[in-house]
């Protein structure tokens, strides 16, 4: 490689480094103006809270869609990392279940307008994403289900039972958890979030445990014990 090529090639890597660091910056402006004016933030308010006009905005994103997307990216990456160090203690199936719906609760009661932002986005939005194919937020559920179906698995193999049910178990329960909250923030919150979680968990729980029977109850027992 020739040195004005090598040049040229450190200075494009330091451009596009500058490209992803500003990129972030948009994101995290994004995020900051949701939290100020709620989940209908408009490209004008996003582009005073970061400090700059919509045209630099859109040299970074081609379109709001596309900064929508990279917002969601944020938070699913953040969600599925809390969750997915809830569900894979070392505690009991039952605790492992309580905790990681406690910590999806608090998430969305953490921010529930950029909840509102990335689940729930505008009808524009929607079309201008089309099927929405790519779009984190859309797959975060099945990612969830996945890790909740994992969980369930091994309760079933540890009982001796079929692991099939652990599939449409997992994702039944993610559907559960996603309309209860969404419910629960849209009355204002009616009861306490710990409250909201263990009726949540007592019902998931029963639903499961009655299906294995005694053996996972067993299981449990034990593992309690041993703690």
């Amino acid at each position: 490689m020739s040195a004005v090529a090598h040049r040229r090639d450190r200075r494009d890597s330091r451009w596009d480094e500058h490209r992803r660091a500003r990129r972030e910056q948009l994101v995290e402006a994004t995020v900051a103006a949701v939290a100020r004016h709620g989940a209908g933030v408009g490209m004008d308010e996003i582009a005073v809270e970061a400090g700059t006009s919509k045209t630099a905005v859109y040299r970074h994103f081609a379109d709001r869609s596309d900064l929508h997307l990279a917002v969601c990216t944020r938070v699913a990456e953040q969600l599925t990392q809390a969750l997915g160090a809830a569900m894979s203690s070392s505690g009991p199936p039952r605790a492992m279940m309580a905790s990681a719906l406690e910590t999806y609760l608090a998430f969305i009661e953490a921010s529930p307008e950029l909840y509102r932002f990335v689940v729930h986005p505008p009808a524009a939005e929607r079309r201008e994403s089309g099927t929405g194919q790519g779009d984190p937020i859309s797959t975060l559920s099945d990612m969830v289900g996945g890790q909740a179906a994992a969980l369930l698995a091994g309760s079933l193999a540890a009982a001796g039972r079929d692991t099939a049910a652990a599939e449409p178990w997992g994702h039944g329960i993610v559907g559960l958890v996603r309309s209860a909250g969404d419910r629960w923030l849209q009355a204002g919150r009616p009861m306490p979030r710990a409250e909201l979680a263990a009726h949540l968990t007592d019902l998931a729980w029963s639903g499961i445990s009655g299906v294995l029977g005694p053996a996972v109850h067993a299981n449990h027992t034990t593992t309690t014990e041993e703690q």
